[in-house]
C-alpha cells in the first residue's frame, strides 16, 4: 500500500520541491500543443507572498502546492479513490484534520472547493512549516483495506517523488505521444534559462518560424508592440537594397524597423530548423542579433532598448530611460512572451545571448555584401563591451 505517509518520507525540502514544480510547468509548456492542455503550470502571483504549482490531467484528479510564508501545503485530489468526499459526503477522516492553523486557510480556498460543496477536492493532504524539518500528514488516517493507493497519492505525487529526468521524460512522452529528448529535459530540470535551442528540441513544430509568425498574426496586442517599440515590424520586409553573405547562405527579409534597418532569416527554410537573424542599419552596418526567430522576438521583447548594446553603450542604462516612459513594460513583456509561448529570460541574459551572437558575425562569414558593387561590404557594428564586476568599465 502507498500513502500520503510514504509521500511524505520522499519529498525534498521545500526550495527544491518549488524548483521542481516551476520546472515541470516549464517543460509541460514547451511541449504541449495547446497551452489550455496542459497539465503541469505554476502561478507566481497567487497572492501577496504566495506562488501555487498546479496539476489538472483534465479527468477530474488534480493537486496543488502551495508555497506561502507560513509554509507549504501540498492538496490531492483522486476522483476514482474511496477516500473521495463526494463518497463520504465529507473529508475522509483524519486527512486534514491535522493541518496547523497557519496553513488550513489554504483548503478554504474556493479553488480549492467545488460550488455547491462544504469541503476541500481533496483525498491526500501533506504539510511542512517554515523551519520544520520534516513533511507531515494526518496521524489518524485509518485508510480502507485493500487498495495499493487508497488517497491517490502514488498516482497523483508520481513526479514528486521521483524528480529523475528519465522519470519526467517518461511522463511527458507517454502524455504527448512523441519522443522528448534526455538532455532538454536534464537542462530543465537542472534549473538553467529555457534557451530557444532547448525549446525547440522539446517541440520543434512550436517554435518554427511558420508557428511564431502565426501567433504574432492572431495576437494584435504582440503584433504592434514589435511593430514600434520592439523595432520588429514583420509589414517591413522590403530592404533598401538586395544583400548577400560571405558564407553561401541565403537570406530572407522577414521584418523592418523604424530607422529604416532591415532584419534577415539566415540559411534555407526547412521544418522545425533554426535561422540566425541578421540585423542591418540604414548607415550600412550589420551585426547577427539572434540563432533564431524565437531568439530574435524574445530579445525585442525583453529589451527594446537592444540596439544599444550594439552601439557600446552598457547596463544599466540600457533599459532606464525606456522604463521611466514606459513603467508598465515588464507585465506587457510578460503577457507577450506568454502569448508567442516564449520562456521568460532576465536582461542580462538576452544581453548576453545578444552579445554571444554577434561576436561571430564576422567570423562566420555573415557580414554582408551588395552583390555587384565592387567595395560594397557593410561594417561590423561597433562592438559592445560588457561591463565589469561592478558595472564600470
Amino acid at each position: 500500500m502507498s500513502t500520503a505517509r510514504d509521500t511524505a518520507a520522499l519529498l525534498p525540502d521545500p526550495e527544491e520541491l518549488r524548483a521542481h514544480m516551476r520546472a515541470l510547468a516549464v517543460l509541460d509548456a514547451t511541449i504541449g500543443d495547446d497551452p489550455l492542455f496542459v497539465c503541469y503550470t505554476f502561478d507566481t502571483a497567487w497572492g501577496p507572498g504566495e506562488e501555487v504549482a498546479l496539476m489538472d490531467n483534465g479527468s477530474g484528479d488534480d493537486f496543488s502546492v502551495s508555497f506561502t510564508p507560513a509554509g507549504v501545503l501540498i492538496r490531492g485530489f483522486d476522483h476514482e479513490s474511496a477516500m473521495s468526499p463526494y463518497v463520504n459526503e465529507d473529508v475522509w477522516p483524519g486527512v486534514i484534520d491535522d493541518v496547523p492553523a497557519s496553513l488550513s486557510p489554504i483548503l478554504h480556498e474556493p479553488a480549492f472547493r467545488d460550488e455547491g460543496f462544504d469541503f476541500p477536492r481533496v483525498t491526500a493532504c501533506l504539510w511542512r512549516e517554515t523551519g520544520a524539518p520534516l513533511w507531515h500528514t494526518g496521524t489518524s488516517i485509518d485508510f480502507p483495506a485493500d487498495n495499493e493507493d487508497p488517497d491517490g497519492s502514488g498516482f497523483l505525487f508520481g513526479l514528486l517523488t521521483d524528480r529523475s529526468p528519465e522519470a519526467v521524460q517518461a511522463y511527458f512522452a507517454d502524455y504527448y505521444e512523441r519522443p522528448v529528448p534526455l538532455e532538454a529535459i536534464q537542462h530543465v530540470l537542472a534549473g538553467r534559462p529555457l534557451t530557444p535551442a532547448v525549446a525547440a528540441a522539446l517541440n520543434p513544430d512550436a517554435f518554427s518560424d511558420e508557428a511564431l509568425l502565426h501567433r504574432i498574426a492572431e495576437h494584435p496586442e504582440t503584433a504592434a508592440y514589435l511593430a514600434c517599440d520592439g523595432e520588429f515590424d514583420l509589414a517591413r520586409t522590403d530592404p533598401i537594397e538586395r544583400i548577400a553573405l560571405p558564407n553561401g547562405l541565403p537570406v530572407e527579409p522577414v521584418a523592418g524597423c523604424n530607422a529604416g534597418g532591415t532584419h534577415y532569416l539566415c540559411g534555407p527554410a526547412a521544418p522545425g530548423g533554426q535561422r540566425p537573424v541578421l540585423y542591418t542599419d540604414s548607415e550600412g552596418r550589420a551585426s547577427l542579433i539572434a540563432e533564431s526567430l524565437a531568439e530574435a522576438l524574445t530579445l525585442a521583447i525583453t529589451l527594446p532598448t537592444w540596439h544599444d548594446a550594439l552601439d557600446g553603450l552598457r547596463p544599466p542604462a540600457l533599459s532606464s530611460d525606456y522604463l521611466a516612459d514606459h513603467p508598465d513594460h515588464p507585465a506587457v513583456r510578460d503577457r507577450l512572451l506568454a502569448a508567442l509561448r516564449l520562456a521568460p529570460v532576465t536582461e542580462g541574459e538576452a544581453l548576453d545571448r545578444l552579445l554571444t551572437t554577434a561576436s561571430r558575425t564576422v567570423r562566420d562569414g555573415f557580414l554582408p555584401y551588395v552583390p555587384g558593387e565592387e567595395d560594397a561590404p557593410f561594417a561590423p557594428m561597433p562592438e559592445a563591451h560588457r561591463p565589469g564586476p561592478d558595472g564600470m568599465e
